[in-house]
């Protein structure tokens, strides 16, 4: 069974109007995981792209590397979870006079900043592991380079490429709601989300755990050698002139894009 455009519309609109009535500790603890699920998925991205472009092709294995980083947005919609990108379909709840704005800021607000946490979190649980110098530090060089890559992009690059990121993410969230049954969502996530991986997009969260993840192995001379790569920017400074441009992308691409693109459409009052 699977529900029609204008109905997954009226359970967007539902679901993420009862966002804005839980608890801003309660969003801040169920952010705090779903920015550490996210962050199993980036990681779980880095470790299947170090070496497959060797055996499959780098265009098959970036395909490959976004369908296993899928694994974040389907722990947090079938587990439960509170992330940034997907709260921007909160706006389609202010438009249909649902939820308040001010209710949204603070979802907003409270969401990041969560998920911001829970990304450290698992990035310094990963780093004392020490599981990133498998495979004779291949792992660890990949995330440097993935680090690396996304320091270096210009503004108006990171922006466009957080707007055309969460327009995916977003659609992700919004088809996977047309299901009724498990399969069903995880298809529905699987597809939008490998896309805007192997196609080179930014995504605000993943990049709090990537950047960081990356800063901490860039300690170590070594696997830098053999990352090869420039880490004149892999730090604070480099992590926030990325976040900047991306996080207001994410929003535009989910918020204008998805949220109110539909909103228009489904559930405008003539």
């Amino acid at each position: 069974m699977s529900r029609k455009p204008g109905e997954v519309a009226e359970v967007i609109c539902s679901l993420y109007e009862g966002k804005t009535r839980i608890s801003l500790a309660k969003v801040f603890v169920l952010a705090i995981l779903a920015g550490a699920y996210v962050g199993f998925g980036s990681y779980l991205y880095m470790l299947v792209t170090s070496d497959s472009s060797a055996y499959v092709g780098r265009g098959l294995s970036t395909m490959i590397g976004g369908v296993v980083f899928s694994l974040g947005l389907i722990l947090i919609i079938l587990g439960g979870g509170e992330l940034f990108t997907g709260n921007g379909l909160i706006t389609a709840a202010c438009l249909s006079g649902k939820a308040r704005v001010v209710d949204l800021v603070k979802n907003w607000v409270t969401v990041y900043l969560g998920n911001f946490v829970g990304s450290i979190l698992l990035a310094g649980l990963i780093f004392a592991a020490g599981s990133y110098l498998v495979f004779d530090g291949s792992v660890a060089a990949r995330a440097l380079q993935v680090a690396t890559s996304k320091t270096n992009l210009g503004f108006s690059d990171a922006l466009i490429r957080g707007i055309l990121c969460n327009w995916l993410v977003c659609l992700a969230v919004w088809i996977a709601a047309s299901a009724e049954d498990t399969t069903g969502k995880i298809l529905a996530i699987i597809f939008p989300i490998s896309a805007f991986v192997a196609m080179g997009f930014e995504h605000s969260v993943a990049n709090m755990f990537m950047i960081p993840f990356g800063m901490m192995i860039g300690g170590d001379p070594a696997l830098v050698a053999k990352a090869g790569v420039d880490m004149v920017k892999l730090n604070v400074a480099g992590l926030v002139g990325n976040l900047i441009p991306v996080t207001i992308g994410n929003i535009i691409g989910g918020a204008f894009f998805v949220a109110t693109a539909y909103w228009y459409v489904y559930l405008r009052k003539q």
